[in-house]
């Protein structure tokens, strides 16, 4: 790229303030932000990760998977904070997906154990399920604080803390990970995935470049799924007390 074009390609961030500034929609700070932050942040991390290739040490990958993992957290966890020990929960949820998808990719040789590799599937699997576990909290908390009496009416007849939240729970998890579904649904009709487009750009067999990707929407899927799956069942227990009751002190 010329300094020109990197010069040029600010447009696309002039014209959503014009527009919010039109329609005074107030997204003019939080765009020149997300701006800023995401230029400087990919531009910092670019040369990391050309140290870490060049380096292609174990030590170096493991910590930059504890970095993306600690930020998906510290992000995430704004999200829920209602729920007693969210940041531990979501620490978990996010280690644990990484350990079983890494597990099984480099487990079974689908792909090499090199920084080429483990660092952007990571990036992916981790940002796709922070993304999700924001949704699931949103939704949850939403479900929760609107059927507060109906889950308190089930405890007062005998229902267990599983049974009053059954329902807010499993439409949470389902509405969270519905988007990725439906996304998937439409790949390669509707958008092409970046990374395979990539791939074909750099001169990459266009077959090898679509497999690629499809185990990347694979990957993705079941990440979400478990994502919302395990954070849903680590953060229903703690919204009840020891005499199962719903502690309202949590969603005042």
């Amino acid at each position: 790229m010329t300094i020109t074009s990197i010069i040029l390609m600010f447009i696309f961030i002039i014209i959503p303030i014009v527009i919010s500034k039109s329609f005074k929609l107030g997204l003019e700070k939080d765009t020149i932000v997300a701006a800023v932050r995401s230029f400087v942040q990919l531009l910092i991390v670019g040369y990391i990760l050309q140290f870490i290739f060049d380096q292609d040490s174990h030590i170096f990958i493991l910590l930059m998977v504890i970095l993306m993992i600690g930020a998906a957290t510290q992000n995430a966890r704004k999200k829920g904070l209602e729920i007693p020990g969210i940041t531990w929960k979501l620490l978990l949820a996010f280690i644990a997906i990484e350990i079983i998808t890494q597990g099984i990719l480099i487990g079974f040789s689908i792909t090499p154990a090199t920084a080429q590799y483990i660092i952007p599937i990571s990036g992916m699997i981790i940002g796709n399920s922070m993304v999700l576990s924001i949704l699931f909290l949103n939704r949850f908390m939403s479900e929760i604080k609107q059927n507060e009496d109906i889950i308190e009416l089930i405890l007062c007849l005998g229902g267990t803390p599983k049974q009053a939240i059954h329902k807010q729970l499993i439409t949470s998890i389902q509405s969270s990970v519905i988007p990725t579904i439906e996304q998937q649904k439409t790949i390669g009709l509707v958008q092409l995935p970046g990374m395979m487009s990539g791939q074909i750009i750099a001169g990459a067999d266009p077959l090898e470049a679509v497999l690629f990707q499809i185990l990347i929407v694979f990957i993705l899927l079941t990440s979400a799924t478990m994502t919302s799956v395990i954070l849903g069942f680590l953060s229903y227990p703690t919204l009840f007390n020891k005499q199962q009751q719903l502690i309202d002190s949590h969603f005042k």
